[in-house]
């Protein structure tokens, strides 16, 4: 008798997958665009930072859903095209037709896009925004893509985060509105364990089995794609368990203890990741960036106490959408 998988057959064959944290998304609504963009200043740019798993995804759309805005990605692994469960980007169906930018366009082996790369795809995107006359909405992902396109003195040799404080800018070269989309830490720890196991449920394993190159494992250093968390944790499983392979005995106790250490270090290594974003964030705070903080704790909580939709759908509206777009209207209006 051979083993069955501890993923779906079927989820070998990657398929379009609800993104497992649609849980914030106001409930479908028209848009509501007002007319008072029509005159917006050319140099307007709306940036969403916070933690892995704070929701700012889906307040960008909810943003969107009340002024003409298009979205521009900065998270250095939504920018690759494949592995869309684990990475975890926005599926079409939860877009809302918003028109999206740098998500998903770079060949992931066409090898790494640096800060400067960044800067310069995101800064010609910006301009076709504000052509059509939309605000445009940066959602990061990573701070030092953020911080390289908005400073005025960006110098690709000098990582602003590790170092002197005084090497973070403070002089942008847009008119920038920053919204920090905060979790407590434990709130947050607790809520992105419940994310991997759904994204496991939506076929990350089998996404990560179709991506998996045997040679490629073998070469360092890893480079764009290959770096998200979930390709190396899996790597070690698949090289003893290759996922093309012989079939396995049942009950092998060593392969079912390789996957529960491939999702334990997952866990581990997203908690560790999101530890060094908020000291980032902290570090830009420090450096006098003018972060608006809106708290989504409550929102996350109720999720994790799987709180109807509509309850949950009130707490989000309440604690994060509204705050959000009165400190967006009052900075388009000044």
């Amino acid at each position: 008798m051979t083993l069955s998988l501890p993923f779906s057959h079927s989820s070998l064959h990657y398929h379009h997958h609800h993104h497992p944290f649609p849980l914030f998304l106001s409930p479908s609504r028209r848009f509501q665009w007002p007319r008072m963009l029509s005159s917006l200043p050319s140099d307007n740019l709306l940036l969403l930072l916070g933690a892995t798993g704070s929701g700012k995804s889906s307040l960008s759309i909810d943003i969107a859903a009340r002024f003409p805005s298009e979205i521009i990605n900065s998270d250095k692994m939504q920018l690759y095209r494949g592995l869309d469960v684990t990475t975890n980007k926005l599926p079409f169906s939860d877009r809302r037709g918003v028109p999206h930018h740098l998500l998903g366009d770079f060949d992931p082996l066409a090898g790494e896009v640096s800060a400067a790369a960044f800067r310069s795809q995101a800064s010609a995107v910006i301009s076709g925004v504000v052509s059509r006359g939309n605000l445009p909405v940066v959602v990061g992902g990573s701070n030092s893509y953020i911080h390289a396109l908005v400073t005025a003195g960006f110098d690709q040799d000098y990582d602003v985060f590790d170092g002197p404080l005084n090497r973070v800018s403070a002089e942008f070269r847009y008119r920038c509105c920053f919204l920090w989309v905060d979790v407590s830490f434990p709130v947050l720890k607790q809520y992105l364990s419940k994310r991997v196991d759904d994204m496991l449920e939506a076929g990350m394993v089998g996404e990560l089995a179709e991506f998996y190159d045997p040679e490629m494992a073998e070469t360092e250093p890893r480079v764009g794609l290959r770096k998200a968390i979930g390709v190396p944790e899996f790597e070690e499983f698949f090289r003893r368990y290759h996922p093309k392979g012989r079939e396995y005995r049942e009950g092998d106790p060593l392969r079912a203890g390789a996957y529960e250490e491939a999702v334990r270090k997952i866990k581990e290594n997203t908690w560790q990741l999101t530890k060094r974003q908020l000291g980032k964030i902290g570090r830009l705070r420090m450096a006098g960036w003018d972060l608006k903080r809106v708290d989504a704790t409550a929102a996350v909580v109720a999720v994790l106490a799987s709180e109807a939709a509509e309850k949950r759908s009130e707490i989000w509206e309440a604690q994060v959408v509204e705050p959000s777009v009165k400190i967006v209207k009052r900075f388009i209006e000044e």
